[in-house]
Order: C-alpha cells, then structure tokens, then sequence
C-alpha cells in the first residue's frame, strides 16, 4: 500500500492516477476520515478512456483518474482511502490500497 502526502490551498485540486482492473471485476472506492468536509473527490470526467481513443486489448488495465479538491477555509486534514475492491465480494480483502493524507493550508491575510 503506497501512501502520499499532499498540501493544498483552499478550491485547488489535484489530479490522482490509478490503475484500474475493471475487465477482472475491481472498482476503485474510497472513504475520507479525519475532517470528511475539507475535500471532495470525484471521478475525472472521461477517466479510463483509451489516450487519444486509441483501442484497449481485452482485459488491459486501464488508468482511474480522481480529482481531490480542497474545500475552503482551510487549516484542516483529512484522509482518503482508496481501495480496489471487487463489489460482489465485500468479504474479500482488497486487491490494492492506496492512501492520500490531504492538508489544506489555511489561507494567511495581509495586505
């Protein structure tokens, strides 16, 4: 399990690759601990597309991207946890995990 630590300012994003094995039946899922509310993930918009629509051999693993974005005021962490589960199998230990320990750095004034 590889885990990366990563600081953000409030509203920036950052863009996180993961190798998907959907052709064997595993999702990417994740859950944030700590303060939930200081980030939103979502799947990029057309995340696991061929580059350049170029065609997949059957059963190749296809690159996952999930954008993490940083939720304003800031001077807050969370983590999240991505694991690749297969869903009809909750019993079944995760095939990779993979964790994101979010800072969001607290936005100083002064003018």
């Amino acid at each position: 399990m590889e885990v990366r630590s990563i600081v953000l300012g409030p509203d920036e994003s950052y863009e996180l690759r993961l190798t998907g094995r959907g052709a064997r039946g595993y999702v990417w899922t994740w859950q944030v601990t700590g303060d939930a509310d200081a980030v939103t993930v979502a799947e990029a918009p057309g995340a696991g597309a061929g580059a350049g629509g170029a065609a997949r051999l059957p059963g190749a693993p296809v690159e996952r991207t999930y954008v993490v974005r940083a939720r304003p005021p800031g001077g807050s962490r969370a983590r999240i946890r991505f694991a690749q589960v297969r869903p009809p199998y909750p019993e079944e230990a995760p095939y990779d995990e993979f964790v994101l320990d979010v800072e969001v750095a607290a936005v100083t004034g002064g003018s």
